[in-house]
């Protein structure tokens, strides 16, 4: 596939924010800006990132195959995303996704034939407080049953797009990856989802107040330590008159114990 120039150019400014001589660590933010023209990180988009930083197809196919955002095969319009760890799946997490997998005929990682919904289950969305929890495009939808996240499929597949309990009205995968890749929604303000922080947030910071727990205060002018000047702040000095390692001395075995010599 031949990259619009809208990618191509995006791609420029993402090498740009990086030092000169460094511009490998713009791998990340690239595999996601290819992902928002393809809706997966394709052959052809593994050798637009290896050719545009001057480095291998294998060595950019390492990174996207690590992280589990970068989609290897078509994704759809909706990712959706079931939490069912340990806390969620015992709350209702796994009830959640096998309703959803059976209503949709799809499995972990597998795409509707209309190509609209991806369904995966995911090892942990750290949202253990608001569980059980799923996602879609990352954005939260917390509490869940195996009711409401049907409703809230069927919504995806009647064109709508529910506001998510947090966070940012809903967009397309594509969509999102633009933002991953670091430029910013272009849809405005109106997007904010509305509502103030969840009561289980809310409920932690009322006992940090009320047992007065605090962060230990923090200048942010303090100038950050090199590692090697923090390392030598913390190494141990030995004491003025330190024994000798017993490293040093002969092995074990080496000379009569001093118990069989005060015997003899």
């Amino acid at each position: 596939m031949v990259f619009s120039e809208l990618t191509r150019e995006r791609a420029r400014q993402i090498i740009a924010r990086y030092p000169e001589g460094r511009s490998r660590s713009a791998l990340l933010p690239l595999l996601h800006l290819v992902q928002s023209e393809e809706g997966y990180v394709s052959p052809d988009g593994i050798a637009f990132c290896a050719e545009t930083l001057g480095i291998t197809k294998a060595q950019v196919g390492a990174v996207a195959t690590f992280y589990t955002m970068y989609k290897r095969k078509p994704t759809g319009d909706w990712l959706v995303s079931v939490c069912t760890n340990t806390m969620c799946g015992v709350l209702g997490g796994d009830k959640a996704y096998q309703a959803l997998s059976e209503y949709l005929g799809v499995g972990h990682d597998e795409t509707t034939t209309d190509g609209k919904i991806t369904l995966e289950h995911a090892e942990c969305l750290a949202a253990c407080d608001y569980a059980p929890v799923m996602t879609v495009n990352y954005e939260f939808f917390d509490g869940v049953t195996d009711d409401t996240a049907l409703t809230l499929v069927k919504q995806l597949q009647n064109g709508e797009r529910p506001a998510p309990s947090r966070g940012t009205r809903l967009c397309t995968l594509k969509e999102m990856a633009v933002q991953l890749a670091g430029f910013a929604d272009d849809r405005g303000d109106e997007v904010i989802a509305d509502g103030p922080a969840g009561e289980p947030t809310l409920a932690g910071n009322r006992l940090a107040e009320r047992f007065a727990i605090s962060v230990p205060g923090f200048d942010p002018d303090t100038p950050i330590a090199k590692k090697e000047d923090a390392a030598k702040k913390d190494e141990p000095k030995p004491p003025a008159s330190a024994p000798k390692p017993a490293s040093d001395a002969k092995p074990a075995g080496d000379g009569p114990m001093p118990q069989k010599e005060a015997k003899a």
